[in-house]
């Protein structure tokens, strides 16, 4: 049988030689290309047959969310599975809801990583039991809006609410409406909780890179 081609996107070099090692030492599987970016990657797909690519979530310039989006626009045979060593509810529900096939962790053992590998390729979907779970209870959750989820993150980076209202070029009694609304929708009594709250979830980030 033909092996199944895989293509690897990590901007780490030594995950990338070591995946690429191991992955070739199983029996059907085949890592066709590798790449330490979203643009090198779909540069080099152009070029490639792929079946399954395995991503990063978080590197420079795009993501790997942008990434998937690209591909599976462009290449929408290619399966696209996450590897990566973050799972935080945001970062599990944004990559599933992108396309994501399967939600590896770097942390697994390779046996896992190859079944994930083979059951995407045969168009399944492989996510672990407690990440399925990060899943099930990130979508029964009121979603907070596009406003509300700027105002939080400006929040984190300790905005009082007149600071807010001024970049956002609202008033600031607009700005506590949103606070109260996300503070309820979040259930939680004040500023500091929320964002401790949204640290853990992965709602905002206070490492911008």
């Amino acid at each position: 049988m033909k092996p199944i081609s895989v293509f690897i996107v990590d901007d780490h070099h030594v995950v990338r030689f070591g995946l690429q090692a191991i992955l070739n030492g199983e029996p059907g599987i085949q890592v066709v290309g590798t790449a330490s970016s979203a643009s090198e990657a779909l540069a080099a797909l152009s070029k490639l047959e792929v079946d399954v690519l395995l991503t990063d979530l978080r590197m420079p310039e795009k993501t790997g969310v942008d990434l998937m989006n690209l591909v599976l626009q462009n290449y929408p045979r290619i399966r696209v599975a996450v590897l990566t060593n973050y799972h935080s509810d945001e970062e599990v529900f944004t990559a599933v809801k992108a396309g994501a096939r399967a939600y590896i962790l770097k942390s697994m053992p390779m046996e896992q990583i190859f079944e994930a590998v083979r059951t995407v390729h045969e168009g399944g979907r492989w996510i672990p039991s407690h990440i399925a779970q990060q899943l099930a209870d990130r979508v029964s959750r009121v979603a907070l809006s596009a406003r509300e989820m700027e105002i939080l993150q400006l929040i984190a980076e300790g905005m009082r609410n007149r600071e807010i209202g001024e970049k956002l070029f609202i008033s600031e009694n607009t700005v506590r409406n949103h606070i109260l609304s996300l503070l309820q929708k979040l259930g939680t009594t004040h500023r500091t909780e929320a964002v401790a709250l949204a640290i853990q979830q992965g709602l905002v980030r206070l490492d911008r890179d």
